[in-house]
């Protein structure tokens, strides 16, 4: 037993370590107030509010936005959501 691990050996191994490397996207790194403000968003929050929850401008939400959707290489709210969810970024 090698620490509660589970150890594949030869073609298996290799195999499953290939698929692994494929199956992960590059993502960017988020930053804390990028994260706090894709939070925000995918529960709802409009760019007002957000601004309001967190004592920011609503130019510097927009922002943010607009630097996420960038950032992710997404065109709207609702991919931003999703891929958010699918790598599990919220």
């Amino acid at each position: 037993m090698h620490d509660g691990g589970i150890y594949f050996s030869g073609e298996a191994g290799k195999a499953l370590a290939e698929y692994q490397k494929s199956a992960k996207t590059d993502l960017p790194e988020l930053t804390p107030r990028e994260k706090e403000i894709l939070e925000l968003i995918a529960e709802g929050n409009t760019n007002p509010q957000t601004a309001e929850k967190i004592f920011l401008s609503q130019f510097t939400v927009d922002s943010h936005k607009k630097n996420l959707l960038a950032k992710l290489n997404v065109k709207n709210t609702a991919t931003l959501i999703k891929l958010a969810v699918e790598h599990k970024l919220i």
